[in-house]
Parts: C-alpha cells; structure tokens; sequence
C-alpha cells in the first residue's frame, strides 16, 4: 500500500517512496540531530547530502575560512563569500538555509579540541568525518567511544579515498533497526601516521569526483543509521574514481585496541584527555599553521584590531573573524582564541609570533 504523504513532508517524496525507506523513516530523519566536523569538500558535500534528506538538526563545526582554491571541490562555497570574508561554517550554514527551512542548521566557528567535543557532540543520533587531518580524527574516535554515538569516517585524497562506519558498544541500543557493534578506527590504524608517510594535498591534490564518490556511500550511512533501513557498510571501503579500483576490507575489533578492545575500565581515550594547553597544527596544502588555546577566553575583535593596527599593514574585520598582514604573514584571528598564520608551516615560528601579537 502506498503511504499518504503530508503537505509538510512533500518535500521529500521522491525519497518517502523509495522502496524500503517510507514516510516512519523520514519522520525519524526529521527527528534526529547529525554533527559533521570539518566543512571542507567532504564537509560541505556531506551536509548538503543530510539537510536536502530533511535531517532535523544539522550541526556544523568548522575552524577555517574560504579560499579561492576551495571552490574547485567545496561545494557549498562561491567567490561572494570569500569577497565577504565568511568563515566556512557560517557560509554553509546560510547557504543550507536556504535550501532546507524545515530544518535546523546551525554553523559553529570553531576548533573542536579535547575542551569541547564532549559537549558538542553530545546530542548527537550521528557524527560524520568531514576532517583534513588525523589528529582530529583521533580525537573523534575517543569522543564517540566515550559518549556511545556511531560515526562515519570519510578521508579523500588525489581521485581515490577510504570510508568507514564506526559504532561502539553504547551506540547499539540507541540506533532503529538492527545494528552490530564495530571496531574502531584505532583497530585498523593504532597511531597516527608520521610525517612524510602518507600522501597529502600538497603532494597529491583532489579532485572533485573523488570527494562525490566517497561522501556519497558516507552520506547514505548516515541516513541508513538514522532510519533504522538499509545494509550498513560492515568494515573499511577504499574507491578510487580514476582507476576504478574498488576494494572492500573487514573491520574486526582488536582485543588489544586501547580505545575499544579493552574492559570499559582500562580503556585509554589519551586523545580525549588533553583537556588544557596550546596546540598547533599546520594546515594541508596551506603554507599556514593554527594555533589554538585550549579553553582559551573569548576574544573581543574589536580590541585585537586596535591593538594590532600600529603593525598590520592591512587589517580588516566581521563579526567572525579579524584579518591582518603583518611582517610579511597572514594573520586571521577568530573570537575562540584561535589563529591561522599563514606564511610559514613551522609551528613553532606559528607559536612565536601568535604570542608576540596576541600573547599567551
């Protein structure tokens, strides 16, 4: 029997009448909240792919701004909002908007860091990896371990990349349908790879189609997780759009994973139990390195451009972020006690000077 679809789920027939999904699963989008980190080209095309099924609540977490180069593969981005000087996650979130207003979309500026991801995540029925690096992504493996919510990673590099649907032990009693517990990312990558061993944008670039290719099978796990239908992904998918070399891997959990293999007692979230101090991470294929403040104060713009107006030689401001060129380096400050300097991929000369500007 075909189901009666409201005037207000309209929107959404074409996806209520795919066999197997149904206007209950749709209701159980509309009611669920996914967080997506990181709103670079897996970020933005993930959040368009969630707010255009009608999940309810869409939250975005981003640190960064918008380039031209961006716009290659981001697809949420145009060259309006880089003249505007809008962070990544506002963009999307405007765009989003506009798309989408039956739903909730809300766009965080901000560095997710051992300080917050507990409470950002939280509320959370799902998290998506829209991440460029694999400290945070080790992060995000800790913060869902501990907190009981499934997440999908999703990395892509050149034409070709790797996707994973992860769900710990507490996340199984909450999801509809019928769900198996997994390993966790620690289960197939025990560190995070040293530098020079693993291709990056800089040395590889990205191509659009990779990024379609891969955030469209993370994407549709994220609905199958949310609505309780369809066969979830049961281990590691490698694709690549060029070479159309398709591998499939299993996922088993290692009973010597210190973040999952453990008894809950001995588990060791270290990622999760930096809560303090300062950090610094240089951005892929940037010239640029972020330093950030672990619960560091909030910052009042205003003031940090009155302070830095006798040495910037350019210096612009908004509301979500402050601008400067100064010696011979891109300063772009946001209001959580986060900069990216942008002139350099050392992190300590990053350090140096954003204590020299900033302090701390």
């Amino acid at each position: 029997m075909t189901e009666t679809i409201t005037r207000d789920l309209a929107r959404y027939h074409r996806q209520i009448i795919f066999p197997g999904f149904g206007q209950s699963s749709q209701e159980r989008l509309l009611a669920s909240t996914a967080v997506i980190v990181g709103c670079g080209a897996t970020g933005t095309a993930l959040s368009n792919l969630l707010v255009r099924a009608g999940v309810g609540h869409v939250r975005i977490i981003d640190r960064d701004y918008i380039e031209l180069n961006n716009l290659q593969r981001q697809i949420l981005f145009d060259e309006d909002d880089i003249a505007a000087n809008l962070p990544k996650a506002e963009a999307a979130a405007r765009k989003l908007r506009r798309v989408n207003s039956d739903v909730t979309v809300e766009g965080l500026v901000a560095d997710l860091n051992p300080g917050n991801v507990l409470d950002l995540l939280g509320d959370a029925d799902v998290v998506l990896d829209g991440t460029d690096n694999f400290s945070t992504r080790f992060l995000l493996n800790d913060a869902c371990l501990a907190l009981g919510k499934p997440w999908v990673y999703t990395g892509v590099i050149a034409a070709y990349g790797m996707t994973a649907t992860l769900i710990p032990d507490g996340a199984v009693a909450n999801l509809p349908g019928e769900r198996a517990a997994t390993g966790c990312l620690r289960c197939f990558l025990p560190e995070i790879p040293a530098p020079g061993t693993t291709p990056t944008c800089d040395t590889a670039g990205v191509i659009g189609p990779g990024v379609a290719l891969l955030t469209a099978v993370a994407g549709a796990e994220a609905m199958k997780l949310l609505s309780g239908q369809g066969k979830l992904n049961p281990g590691i998918i490698h694709m690549d759009v060029w070479s159309h070399d398709y591998e499939q891997f299993t996922l088993a959990r290692n009973p010597e994973c210190p973040a999952c293999g453990r008894e809950p007692s001995e588990r060791d979230y270290e990622y999760l139990n930096a809560h303090v101090g300062t950090t610094s991470a240089a951005l892929c294929g940037r010239n640029a390195v972020q330093v950030a403040v672990t619960n560091g104060p909030r910052l009042d713009l205003a003031a940090i451009a009155q302070q830095l107006a006798p040495v910037a030689k350019q210096l612009a401001r908004n509301d979500y972020l402050l601008r400067a060129q100064i010696d011979g380096y891109e300063f772009t400050v946001f209001p959580d006690s986060r900069a990216i300097i942008k002139g350099t991929e050392d992190e300590e000369i990053a350090k140096g000077l954003y204590a020299r500007y900033l302090g701390g």
